[in-house]
């Protein structure tokens, strides 16, 4: 079997029979060919059949000249389920992985910005311009319902449920919850819709899709990052932020105003309540705040 065949296959399997986005299989596939790159720059002509743990630890220590930590583990962690899948499907017998460990790496802090800070952003919005009511109702949307810039783009006009005060999200592994939505955030969603998206030639392909772009298609995930590049630079943030900033931020503002941490974790999509509990990380002064209240001996 060869490297390119493997990696095909692999790539359906995880598309297929796990169901994750195209997004995640092509960073599991980017691990791999990181491997399959080092192999052809040092012409060692391995199978990924015959592959051993000698070779691969030769190519971890040279990625980890070039790469932080953080990286490294995340190769680490896409190599090894991608010979698990070898084994899964019987070309193997052991993970060449099995004996390499990913560096310690501490866990990531998500950054926020304050209230404050979004109403800068906000205000910093051209509204003079067709695109500014979209742009607006794109960032309220990131903060007031905390989605992933990939759930984002893909949102329809067929997921608003204003009446009920839900938007339907279809998040990884195309699992779908649905997501409360404020009023604001509705007026400006329906503000964008009514006078703006209908003076647009819209693509066949996009009529049911919310946001467009001037074309008239689905905006792509590098043009969210622009927008709120773009806005944060005009409202002087100084923190490197992007539209998953404003994912932090609703989850982190919630838990600081008293939300339920299970809610937090339905809203978000996370699989995990572990995921969500790193959350707890960034403010802990409300936790104080919590036990003074709640506890009998307090």
């Amino acid at each position: 079997m060869k490297w390119n065949e493997a990696l095909k296959d692999f790539s359906l399997y995880l598309k297929i029979e796990r169901g994750m986005s195209m997004h995640t299989v092509n960073n599991y596939n980017l691990d791999v060919q990181k491997l399959i790159v080092f192999l052809e720059t040092h012409a060692i002509k391995l199978s990924p059949l015959k592959i051993e743990t000698e070779t691969v630890q030769q190519f971890i220590y040279e990625l980890a000249k070039v790469v932080n930590p953080r990286t490294q583990s995340r190769v680490i962690s896409g190599l090894r389920s991608f010979f698990d899948y070898l084994i899964f499907e019987n070309y193997r017998s052991s993970n060449p992985l099995e004996r390499i460990e990913a560096p310690k790496i501490g866990r990531k802090l998500p950054d926020t910005l304050s209230v404050k800070d979004i109403d800068r952003i906000v205000a910093a919005i051209d509204l003079s311009k067709p695109q500014g009511e979209r742009n607006r109702a794109i960032i309220e949307t990131l903060y007031s319902c905390g989605l992933r810039v990939s759930e984002l783009t893909a949102l329809k006009i067929s997921d608003l449920f204003f009446e009920e005060g839900f938007i339907k999200v279809t998040g990884k592994g195309d699992k779908q919850r649905f997501v409360p939505i404020g009023p604001l955030t509705q007026k400006y969603i329906n503000l964008y819709k009514e006078h703006v998206r209908t003076q647009i030639t819209i693509e066949p392909a996009f009529k049911d899709t919310l946001f467009l772009n001037r074309r008239g298609k689905q905006l792509t995930r590098a043009m969210i990052f622009t927008i709120v590049k773009t806005l944060a630079l005009k409202a002087e943030i100084p923190k490197k932020i992007s539209p998953h900033t404003f994912r932090h931020s609703f989850a982190t503002h919630l838990l600081e105003n008293g939300a339920d941490l299970r809610a937090i974790q339905l809203m978000l999509g996370h699989e995990s309540i572990t995921t969500t509990e790193i959350y707890m990380h960034v403010d802990k002064s409300h936790l104080k705040d919590a036990m003074l209240k709640f506890h009998p001996r307090a």
